[in-house]
């Protein structure tokens, strides 16, 4: 396995991770690395301890393919030192170039999770409205002002990290609509070293015992979880939407005033209404960008399979 491949989608899985809206499971799936995440992970379990006794550490290293961990990860936590300041900035002073590329990435991305879909039936349209509906329910929901209490602290851990590891679903974005994203910010940005543990805590209860769930159903019912997957990235679009009205305001942990409830507009009345201009066709470059980034990845992958 090319595990500099690995780190590189790593970075891109990170990337993804730090814009609210869009999810590194998504970016993991159009890499085509998902199941095998999903299958590493699942293997940390305590059977790993009996297999460290028995055969050593190696063993138990490559029982949960702890090459391909280290260099995603690796990957994930590089691009979120170092990517994190860019993206953040281009959000702020090229928020719809981004958002268009990302409009784009989620688009092409749904296409390519339907062309592995086996059959076609009822059963599987069903879960794709349900996917859409469930997804779309969440990106219109009022914030919730929960406490940072321990427990809520390790519950919103282990929400956000199943959010991450969900193609559609962004952990960050769930941070923010259940009032935990900016107490685990101030965490990170005062050290809290309590707040920061707790929150690592449940991410690591969350990811372990979801990712055996989310293995199983993709073992059993691969097509209706694929589909349902699919109708999450496209429930997400409209919250993805590069063109945007803010309707109100929060703080953020650095007291700046950023975005909380936003109406879309067609490129024409954004012009209107906000007086400024819709850069649709910079827009339309960046998505095609990103439709053209993810079917050459497609290529690459076919030709390394081969």
């Amino acid at each position: 396995m090319n595990y500099f491949s690995t780190f590189l989608k790593g970075m891109a899985m990170g990337a993804a991770d730090v814009v609210p809206g869009v999810s590194g499971g998504t970016i993991a799936f159009i890499t085509g690395i998902y199941d095998t995440l999903l299958e590493s992970i699942r293997r940390i379990n305590p059977n790993v301890i009996g297999i460290w006794k028995r055969e050593g550490f190696k063993a138990a290293f490559n029982h949960i393919n702890g090459r391909f961990l280290l260099a995603l990860f690796g990957g994930v936590f590089t691009s979120i030192a170092t990517l994190a300041k860019l993206i953040s900035w281009l959000l702020v002073t090229h928020p719809i170039p981004l958002w268009s590329f990302f409009f784009g990435l989620i688009l092409v991305s749904v296409f390519h999770m339907l062309k592995q879909i086996e059959q076609r039936s009822f059963n599987r349209a069903v879960m794709l409205l349900l996917g859409i509906a469930f997804a779309y329910s969440i990106t219109i929901l009022n914030p919730l002002q929960l406490e940072p209490t321990s427990l809520n602290v390790l519950l919103a851990g282990g929400i956000a990290i199943c959010a991450m590891i969900l193609p559609g679903i962004s952990g960050s974005f769930i941070l923010l609509l259940i009032g935990m994203y900016t107490p685990v910010l101030g965490a990170v940005k005062s050290l809290d070293i309590s707040i920061l543990a707790l929150f690592l805590c449940g991410c690591v209860i969350g990811l372990l015992s979801f990712s055996h769930v989310l293995s199983w159903l993709l073992k059993r019912f691969r097509d209706l979880t694929l589909v349902f997957l699919t109708g999450l990235m496209l429930g997400t679009l409209p919250k993805i939407w590069p063109w945007k009205e803010t309707i109100s305001w929060r703080i953020n942990s650095k007291g700046e005033q950023v975005p909380l409830v936003e109406h879309n507009l067609t490129p024409f009345d954004f012009e209107t209404i906000t007086s400024q201009p819709s850069q649709l066709g910079l827009a339309i470059v960046c998505m095609l960008c990103a439709i053209g980034l993810v079917l050459g990845l497609e290529k690459y992958a076919e030709r390394h399979e081969v």
